[in-house]
C-alpha cells in the first residue's frame, strides 16, 4: 500500500533522524509506525499509493482526516500529537527533497496536551523499594532480588532513566561514593550524576552476588541467564514491590525518578542544577516538579491549617 519510492524516503528520513537528529530508536520506531500507518491510511482515501509529490501537497483535510481515523479508534491525544509530529517532519523532508511546496499540512494543529504532573512516591516507600529484603519470601535467587534493589537504587538515588540504568557498563559500575557516573541519555547527551553511598553499596552487593562473568565493556546488570538485563523485568519486580508496600499503579520505575527531583526539590536543591542531574535539555521540563511540590504544600496547608480544616 505505499510506493516503493516513498518508502525508500521514508527509511532515508528515519535513518537521518536517527544520524542527524539523534532521535531515540524507540522514537524512530513510534515514528516510522505512525508516517507507515498513515500512508496506508492515504492509500485507502485516495484510491492507490501516493507518490512523494503527492504527500508533499497534502491538504489539510486529508491529514485531518487521518487523525480523526485514528481518534475514532481510540488514539488518545498524546498518541495524536505524536503521530501528526511524525507525519509533518516527513511531509516536510519530501517538499525539500521534491521541491513541491508543503501546502496545508503545517496549518493542522494537534489537540492541545494536558500535562500529567509526575507522580512521585513517598521518601520512606522509596527507600523501602531499594532494600532486597522486602522480598525475601519470593522464590527467586538472592542474587536477583539484590540485582533488581541495585537498579531501583540506581533510579531513585541518581535520577536514571530505566534504560540509561540499564545501559551501565560493568567497567562503569558505580562502586565509590562520592565519584560520579557518566550517564548516555536522550539525543546522545551525557551527563555527570553523582554516585551517593546507598547507590555504590547496591551495586556493590550486586557485583559480590551476580554469577556471571561481567565483561568490562558489557552491560552491568545481566538477567538470570546471563543475557543483557530487560526493562520487563525491572518493571515486573516493581509490580511486586507496589503489592508488597501497597502502592499505586502509579508507582512505576520511572516514577522513581520522579521521586529523586521532587524530593531534592523538597529540601532545598536548585533547580537548575536539577536539571542537570536530569539531563533536561530545557529548564521548562524540570520546571515541572515546582508544579508537584506545590501541590505538596498545598495538600499539608489543606490538611493541617485551622481555616482550612473550617470549610
Amino acid at each position: 500500500m505505499i510506493a516503493p519510492a516513498v518508502d525508500a524516503a521514508l527509511r532515508a528520513h528515519l535513518v537521518a533522524l536517527a544520524t542527524e537528529r539523534r532521535y531515540s530508536p524507540r522514537t524512530i520506531e513510534a515514528y516510522g509506525r505512525d508516517i507507515r500507518q498513515c500512508l496506508t491510511f492515504l492509500a485507502e482515501h485516495l484510491g492507490g499509493p501516493p507518490d512523494a509529490a503527492t504527500i508533499a501537497a497534502l491538504p489539510a483535510r486529508d491529514l485531518r482526516a487521518f487523525l480523526a481515523a485514528r481518534r475514532a479508534d481510540g488514539a488518545v491525544d498524546a498518541t495524536l500529537s505524536r503521530k501528526l509530529s511524525a507525519v509533518r517532519g516527513f511531509v516536510r523532508a519530501l517538499s525539500r527533497e521534491t521541491g513541491v511546496e508543503m501546502a496545508g499540512v503545517a496549518a493542522v494543529r494537534g489537540p492541545r496536551r494536558k500535562r500529567d504532573l509526575p507522580r512521585p512516591v513517598a521518601p520512606a516507600a522509596a527507600i523501602a523499594l531499594t532494600d532486597p529484603d522486602l522480598r525475601a519470601d519470593e522464590d527467586r535467587p538472592t542474587w536477583v532480588l539484590v540485582r533488581d534493589a541495585a537498579v531501583l537504587a540506581l533510579l531513585y538515588g541518581a535520577g536514571l532513566r530505566i534504560s540509561e540504568a540499564l545501559g551501565v557498563l560493568r567497567r562503569d559500575a558505580p562502586t565509590v561514593a562520592g565519584a560520579t557516573l557518566t550517564v548516555a541519555g536522550k539525543g546522545g547527551r551525557t551527563r555527570a550524576v553523582p554516585v551517593i553511598a546507598p547507590v555504590a553499596e547496591a551495586v556493590c552487593a550486586y557485583l559480590a552476588a551476580c554469577p556471571h562473568a561481567l565483561a568490562p565493556d558489557a552491560p552491568l546488570f545481566r538477567g538470570e541467564k546471563g543475557g543483557p538485563l530487560n526493562a520487563r523485568i525491572v518493571q515486573g519486580a516493581m509490580a511486586r514491590l507496589r503489592g508488597a508496600l501497597g502502592l499505586p499503579d502509579s508507582a512505576t520505575p520511572h516514577a522513581l525518578r520522579h521521586s529523586f527531583a521532587t524530593h531534592l526539590l523538597a529540601r532545598g536543591g536548585d533547580l537548575r542544577a536539577i536539571q542537570e542531574l536530569l539531563g533536561h535539555a530545557s529548564l521548562s521540563t524540570t520546571q515541572v516538579y515546582t508544579r508537584v511540590d506545590a501541590a505538596g504544600l498545598l495538600a499539608a496547608v489543606e490538611a493541617a491549617h485551622p481555616r482550612a480544616r473550617l470549610r
